[in-house]
């Protein structure tokens, strides 16, 4: 690639903390790194705070690949080494503090002017290459474009879909009668369950655990199987999936039918609700875990952790153990056990007892990495406000014997850098939708009142 081909990608701090190994992912092309974006990864490095972890690995990064460069040579940019392959582009630090040789379009009191102001140096400097400056700020997106600069992007390559609206729902609904466009169907049985082994034009793109839905002739089935030419389903049969009970939890509706067949599921190892608030994500996922721990006795314990962008910052002011303190961010737990009590003679009584007969436990996000859990059935409750490698720190530390539940709302995202397509509650959707160990839902529908379903559709 000739030198005016290859772009130089000017990232912003937030890029790195968003994705900390976002260097390599720019392949032939120059990246840069502006001065002013290593003084803030020092700063937040540091930080009682969950990106610290972020700041510290791109730090990290950065420094092995500059660990045997001369200072001329960080300056002119060395070759990019990802594990052991030169992806064909390099990397360099730009010095823009206090750059005398700069034309500033703003003043130098804020980081990013300087960024800016360093992307504006490099556009001039570099033409006729193209620059671009890459940051997931909105704001100073549109300032750099005021400015003059002619290419901002937002980074996008952890972004599998372009709109929240084409996420896999774990389900397709068929047009019509379902049986009236099969063309061929095999049938047979496994010990109790029946099998249909058929072909069918309106069955498009199926993936394992995928639920097949004719609602209006009472049809669910559930891919178990993707030939070439055909698929296997299993028939799960609409009057079975809603006579489905979880601790005296039964479906309200088909969405929640197919959640808990899917949670009840001992072969599916990771389950995925999304939905609007009051869908009954935590309700469902709840239930299924007391029942598969105290009745079945499949798992020797529940752990329930979740996110908030203030947990890892405010979490240390509160009194007592660590499980205390997570108390008031995972409220909607313990008030999801007293539903689940309510007619019972003594309620609080009663979700003392299921709390200490299911061995459940309260634990922080921050507190997960690094360990190995066995033989129990995780919850993590609300993290749309959680990364791709967020998620994937936690997903990794379930071993043998170990069920974890993934549960969110894409339209209640509270932290500053994600957005519903580049949450990682939309990365994992897409990334384990092949996965014969998962299952995905959206709980179409709000059935915590009619006041909480008048308030999502209208405000």
């Amino acid at each position: 690639m000739t030198d005016v081909a290859r772009k130089y990608y000017l990232l912003d701090t937030n890029v790195l903390l968003h994705e900390p190994l976002a260097i390599y992912s720019f392949e032939e092309h120059n990246v840069v790194i502006p001065m002013t974006v290593l003084e803030e990864l020092d700063r937040i490095k540091d930080r009682q705070k969950d990106v610290s972890r972020d700041a510290r690995v791109a730090i990290r990064c950065l420094e092995k690949l500059f660990q045997d460069a001369s200072s001329e040579q960080i300056t002119q940019g060395v070759p990019i080494d990802h594990k052991g392959m030169l992806l064909g582009g390099v990397i360099s630090i730009f010095a823009d503090h206090h750059a005398s040789f700069m034309q500033e379009a703003f003043s130098e009191d804020e980081p990013d002017n300087r960024i800016i102001n360093a992307a504006l140096y490099l556009q001039q400097s570099k033409a006729p290459a193209k620059v671009v400056l890459v940051t997931k700020d909105i704001n100073m997106r549109l300032k750099a474009k005021g400015a003059g600069l002619k290419c901002v992007e937002d980074y996008r390559t952890d972004q599998l879909i372009e709109d929240v609206h084409l996420l896999s729902k774990g389900y397709q609904q068929v047009e019509g009668t379902f049986w009236d466009n099969i063309k061929k169907c095999e049938t047979f049985n496994r010990g109790e369950d029946t099998y249909h082994q058929l072909t069918s034009d309106k069955i498009n793109d199926p993936y394992p655990n995928q639920y097949i839905v004719d609602e209006k002739y009472q049809f669910v089935g559930k891919v178990t199987d993707h030939l070439k030419h055909n698929i296997e389903l299993l028939d799960i049969g609409y009057d079975r999936l809603m006579g489905q009970q979880a601790w005296g939890v039964n479906p309200k509706n088909i969405y929640q039918g197919m959640a808990l067949n899917a949670l009840l599921d001992p072969t599916v190892d990771l389950v995925i609700l999304t939905g609007p608030a009051g869908c009954g994500k935590t309700l469902l996922a709840v239930a299924a875990a007391l029942e598969l721990v105290i009745e079945k006795k499949q798992y020797d314990k529940i752990i329930v952790t979740r996110n908030t962008p203030d947990v890892a910052e405010n979490i240390g002011f509160l009194p007592g153990t660590e499980e205390e303190k997570m108390m008031p961010w995972l409220a909607s737990v313990t008030d999801t056990l007293e539903v689940l009590h309510k007619n019972d003679n003594c309620s609080t009584s009663s979700v003392n007892y299921i709390m200490d007969k299911a061995n459940i436990q309260f634990k922080s996000v921050n507190f997960m990495r690094g360990r190995s859990i066995q033989n129990s059935f995780v919850l993590l409750d609300e993290c749309q406000n959680l990364t791709a490698s967020q998620l994937k720190t936690i997903i990794t530390r379930c071993g043998e014997g170990t069920k974890i539940v993934c549960s969110g709302n894409l339209a209640q995202i509270d932290s500053n850098y994600l957005t519903p397509v580049t949450s990682g509650l939309t990365y994992i959707v897409e990334r384990f939708k092949q996965f014969e160990g998962s299952a995905n839902i959206y709980l179409n529908g709000v059935i915590r009142s009619r006041l909480a379903e008048f308030a999502e559709e209208h405000l």
